[in-house]
Order: C-alpha cells, then structure tokens, then sequence
C-alpha cells in the first residue's frame, strides 16, 4: 500500500503539472504571491494596472503555449501583435509615432510580468522594442514616421544587428562594410547570432563607414526586401526557441543613404545607448523567470510527499527557498534603480545598468535552476515549465554584452570616476 500511495502520489503530481501550463500559472496567480517577493510592491497604481495588464496576458495568451513555441520552434507572431495593441510593441517611444511613452522603469515591470508566461518571446520583444527606441530617437522626423508606427504596432518586427562572427564582445572591431556611393550605401559582410533574423522586417545595422575603432562606426536601417541581403540557416539553440536565430549576410548590398540613424561615426555610441536600456530589458526578462521559477517551486513543495511528508516540512528546502526569494527581490531592486538611473540620464547608469544586468541574470538563472533541483526528476522532464526557464535564462549571461564585459564596465567606471 506505501508503495501504490507513492505511485498515486506521483501520477497526481505529474497530472497536476502537465496539463495547460497557463492552468497552473493561474492557479498559483489564485492562491496569491506571498507579500515578501510580491513585484507590485513600491509601485504606483497606473504601474500596478498596467503590471497587472501583462501578468494576465502572460497567463492566458503565452504560458499556455510555451512549451509548445519552445518544441516545434514557432514564431508567435500574432500573440505578439495581440501584446502590441496593449502597448507593448513601442513601450518606450514617443505617443506621437505609435509608442506608449512609458519610462524604462515602466518598461522593467512590463518585461517582467511577460516574461512569466514565455520567456524566449517577451525577451525577443524587448530587442524589438529596443530596436524601435533606437529609430525613434536617432531617426530623423522622415525616419521615425516610415517605421515607428509599424513597429509599435508590430505589423512588422525588428532586429538588430552588432554581433559579428570575429567581434561579439569586441564589438568596436566590427568589419561589416558600409561604402558610400552617391545616394546609397553598399553593404558587404556579415551579422552573426541576430534574433528574428530571417523573419523580422527591418534590420538596426551596426556598419564600418569609417577608419579603424569606434568612431568609423555608422547605423543603417536596412529592410529586409533591399536586394543582396540574406540569411543563414536557422541555428538550433539550448533555449529561447519561440524566436529564430539566423546569420545576417550582405553581399553588395545597397542601401540609401536617407536610412543613415545619426551622422556617420555616430553608430557605435548609438549601438551602445540602445545596450543600456537593451540590458534591463534583458534582466527584467530574467526576473520574471525567476519569479514564476520560485512560485512553481513553492507550489511543488506543498504538493510533492517524501518520507511521509510534504516537502515543505524540509528546513533544507524551506532554506533554499529562501534564499532564492531573496535573490530574487535583491535582483529585482537592483533593475528598477538602474531603470530609474537611466530614465533620469545620470552619470552611473552605464555602470548601474551593467551591474543589473551582471547581478540579476546571474542570480536568477541560480533560482531557476535551484528550482529545477527541487522538483527533483520531474525537473528534467518537458512536462514542467521549470526546465524551460532554466534553458532560455541561461543565453542572458551572454548576449547584450556578456557578464564578462558588464565586469569590465564596472571596474572601468569604478577606477576612472574622481
């Protein structure tokens, strides 16, 4: 009988878990956040609505379908559009050409609530919000009117286009050329590792016009019919597979002039500004994870039995429990003041915009993974979502600027300030 009642105790769990993902996400939204790790906390009621907006969003149109994006590697483009026409497709550009206006700290809550429904999707979208930020505030008024609109609106998606296949954290090296003749640059070289290559519309281009270094570094919006551009095969990744990732190539591409974002030599500090916001973004991706990974985990305690008990009688577990609310709050306050930073344009936002992204996808990845490590074998199965979180979460300690290279941001800052 101990044997069956462990057999039936394992079925329950395991029919409990594999039914609708969006199913156990709303039955955990039902039960209440515990006040301690509650994101609503501090913020102001026009926040806490919109917070609100995403969370049900995240709930009924993305967690359902994750496992689903994440398995036969599907581009949920109208899902997205459905996100869109809440105001999450230009969240941080100007009403004026279709964006929301909201703040960057706004912003963090939004990515946040979306990223508990799917991560890989919402942390797409914030490279397309980011791309759309970039037009919207280096495009001239021509610029900013061809393509904001479609952008917030997600009629048509962007991506955007620094890494290269010699140059990823050296990205002031890039070799992608960028000739000038007449009213048209011609293009030649290559992007590697882009999201939505191959099914975003427009193309943010980091290009060499110029010398060696930095300031031989322009911009070109590039869409994506302007002949001689192609892609590469669709990479097969770990995670973050609800969005495609392919190789961008120019061979003898021409493109206008009047596409230029900024002066020529302006390019690398544009690509950068757009990295500052890019990287709370990203982190605010990873703290959704997290903070759906510590409600799932917190959830599978009161349900999962060993040794004649429920797992939450283990002082171990409820330690380890814990310390990832814990990781997860220091994550969380660390993002939204270096959102502030940013937002207000002082002079540490670079470094505390680093430091978010250093500390926050770090410690967040350990939540999820802690939490994979408390479901135990049923961690590792598909069935459970919190192995996909584990998977997406683990590129954001690379892309946007490796960890690596947020360290060496810091120490920078911390060495030359007075």
């Amino acid at each position: 009988m101990a044997l069956a009642g462990r057999l039936l105790n394992g079925f329950r769990l395991r029919q409990c878990t594999s039914r609708s993902i969006g199913l156990v996400f709303s039955s955990i939204q039902r039960r209440g956040i515990a006040s301690c790790i509650d994101p609503s906390i501090g913020l102001t009621d026009e926040q806490k609505e919109f917070q609100k907006v995403a969370f049900d969003f995240a709930a009924k149109e993305m967690a359902p379908h994750m496992a689903e994006w994440d398995d036969k590697e599907v581009f949920p483009v109208e899902t997205m559009r459905k996100a869109a026409q809440l105001g999450f497709g230009g969240i941080y550009v100007q009403p004026d050409v279709g964006g929301s206006g909201l703040s960057r700290l706004d912003t963090s809550i939004i990515f946040e609530a979306l990223s508990t429904g799917c991560t890989s999707t919402t942390a797409y979208m914030s490279i397309h919000n980011m791309c759309a930020w970039m037009i919207d505030t280096f495009g001239s008024p021509e610029q900013r009117k061809m393509y904001c609109p479609d952008l917030c609106s997600m009629q048509k998606f962007a991506s955007y286009c620094l890494t290269e296949p010699g140059s990823g954290s050296d990205a002031a090296s890039l070799l992608t050329s960028a000739q000038r003749k007449g009213d048209h640059y011609v293009l030649n070289g290559s992007k590697a590792f882009i999201s939505g290559a191959g099914e975003s519309d427009v193309y943010v281009v980091m290009c060499r016009t110029g010398g060696k270094g930095p300031k031989g570094i322009s911009c070109l919006v590039v869409e994506k019919s302007t002949p001689g551009l192609s892609f590469g095969k669709k990479e097969k990744k770990v995670g973050w597979n609800s969005q495609p990732t392919r190789a961008v190539i120019f061979e003898d591409c021409a493109v206008p002039a009047a596409n230029r974002l900024g002066q020529e030599g302006e390019g690398f500090n544009i690509a950068m500004k757009g990295l500052n916001g890019g990287r709370i973004n990203i982190a605010s991706c990873s703290l959704g994870a997290a903070h759906a990974s510590v409600q799932l985990a917190r959830e599978h305690l009161t349900v999962r039995k060993q040794f004649g008990e429920t797992l939450s009688k283990s002082q171990f577990l409820q330690f380890r429990l814990a310390e990832m609310a814990t990781r997860l709050v220091a994550s969380r306050l660390m993002v939204r003041q270096a959102a502030a930073s940013l937002q207000e344009g002082r002079d540490d936002a670079v470094a505390l915009c680093s430091m978010a992204k250093l500390f926050a996808t770090d410690e967040c990845f350990t939540i999820c993974n802690q939490a994979l490590q408390m479901f135990g074998g049923y961690g590792y199965l598909k069935d459970y979502p919190v192995q996909q979180f584990v998977r997406d979460l683990r590129v954001h300690q690379i892309l946007e600027g490796t960890n690596e290279v947020m360290r060496m941001i810091i120490s920078r800052s911390l060495l030359t300030d007075s």
